[in-house]
């Protein structure tokens, strides 16, 4: 069994009388135990944060980013067992995908590092001046998923920290491991209490957004948990951050260069095997060249080569659990039965392990499964249109809102259609690419509240208005 990283509560390990199995998405079986947190241990996690919580806030905030770029340095120097430990549990690729997460976690934190909130000066007469100031709101939870679990946590974590509060962190027990390992790392270059780890499943989550002494939730997972978090968080008013499902469409108009977007559409839906809130999922082709660009995604995938994320050949690893896994299966099958052809993949691969291989799948429309939910895995479904208004009112028919684009040679006309997508960020001729430095949160039912950058950084914050009398 793995050797396992211990919770961190009040800047100490704690030892657990329970734990739960994690297992490996390659072959199924379970290669690791990770600790599990009673609700007592929530109850002293959050005692801890809440006890260290003035003097962190009170820390100048060079000092509190300084610290915060140390952990950044540290989590870079720990890339490769890191990333080892991130690749077993998680399935992506370790040379890739894995080392990859961990670099872009180390970089997210020192880019969040360099964030400071402005002081806004309303009035400066001579009877008042008015500022509006920016404070800390006390105890954040974290609430993290399985696709990016590291990075994710990176996006939750640093910027409460450089705004001053404190942090009681929960992964996903599907993938515990590495996080565990970064919030042991973190909290070397952290007073005690300032960061906190517990870990388990649903029941501890529910606890956390029902917890009086939390003042913040940031989720990033699923619609239907994100709503009771939402309903639980009521109880004391919490501030919510709430990255949920995306569904995102692309329009391809007629005039798209065919060759020259292929393989940018591909990467952008496949990225980590599909399992990306803001892939490309659903995808709108004109009908003067679906079939060429059908064509052309089907060879990239026939090429694809899916395996365990330890073998140096592979591009795209399992899906990362069984009940994920599943879901995925069922997607193709119900497809399948109403008139969907694959064109590449389409079945599970015959090994043990959650492997499903990239597939490419036509003849579908609105109203089928595949298309209307989110699949969060590696099937791409291509729909026919014939006019772009009508694609655009499809695209935006669905309930998630996360992200959309549209693939044009004309960019005034592809933007001037994407700036009419109901999404949180609309791309022309990209899908999906983010960055620390510009806001990112979904339109309509893929959450509420914005991450990234300084917009991101309010919402950790509550405004404050400061009138002196003159």
């Amino acid at each position: 069994m793995e050797n396992i990283p211990s919770l961190i509560i009040d800047g100490r390990p704690l030892a657990t009388g329970q734990t739960q199995d994690v297992i490996d998405p390659a072959t199924g079986r379970v290669f690791a135990r990770a600790p599990l947190a009673s609700l007592a241990d929530l109850d002293r996690a959050v005692a801890a944060a809440r006890r260290a919580f003035p003097a962190w806030a009170a820390t100048p905030i060079d000092e509190r980013a300084a610290a915060v770029e140390r952990i950044a340095d540290a989590i870079g120097a720990a890339r490769d067992s890191l990333g080892a430990l991130l690749s077993r549990e998680q399935g992506k690729p370790l040379h890739s995908s894995a080392v990859g997460e961990i670099s872009g976690a180390a970089a997210w934190a020192r880019a969040t590092a360099a964030l400071r909130p402005p002081v806004e000066l309303v009035k400066d007469g001579a009877d008042e001046r008015v500022e509006v100031h920016r404070r800390p709101l006390g105890v954040v939870a974290s609430i993290t998923p399985w696709n990016y679990p590291v990075l994710i946590s990176v996006w939750h974590v640093m910027p409460a920290l450089v705004a001053g509060n404190t942090v009681v962190l929960k992964p996903s027990p599907y993938t515990p491991l590495a996080v565990l390992r970064m919030i042991e790392i973190a909290n070397a270059h952290l007073p005690p209490g300032v960061l906190n780890s517990v870990s388990g499943d649903a029941v501890l989550g529910q606890a956390m957004a029902e917890h009086q002494g939390i003042d913040k939730i940031v989720f990033t997972g699923s619609i239907p948990t994100g709503r009771r978090i939402m309903a639980s968080g009521a109880g004391n008013l919490k501030r919510l951050t709430l990255e949920l499902g995306g569904n995102d469409a692309a329009i391809v108009l007629p005039d798209a260069d065919i060759d020259a977007i292929a393989p940018k559409i591909f990467a952008k839906a496949f990225s980590n095997n599909g399992q990306t809130c803001a892939a490309l999922k659903r995808l709108y082709v004109h009908d003067a060249v679906h079939d060429a660009l059908a064509d052309k995604l089907a060879g990239l995938a026939r090429q694809a080569r899916t395996g365990p994320g330890n073998d140096p050949s592979t591009q795209f690893g399992p899906v990362q659990n069984r009940a994920q896994f599943d879901h995925v299966c069922a997607l193709a099958a119900d497809a399948q039965a109403k008139g969907g052809r694959f064109l590449s993949g389409g079945a599970p691969l015959d090994r043990e392990g959650y492997f499903f291989p990239i597939s490419i799948l036509v003849d579908v429309s609105d109203g089928m499964r595949i298309v209307d939910e989110e699949q969060f895995g590696p099937i791409l479904p291509l729909i026919r249109f014939t006019e772009a208004e009508d694609a655009l009112a499809r695209a935006n028919a669905n309930e998630n809102g996360l992200g959309g684009s549209v693939w044009s040679s004309d960019l005034a006309k592809a933007r001037a259609l994407a700036e009419r997508m109901q999404v949180g960020t609309a791309w022309v001729n990209d899908h999906g690419t983010i960055s620390p430095d510009a806001p990112f949160g979904g339109a309509k039912q893929s959450g509420i509240g914005t991450e990234f950058g300084l917009h991101g950084l309010d919402e950790y914050m509550q405004l404050q208005t400061v009138r002196v009398s003159r």
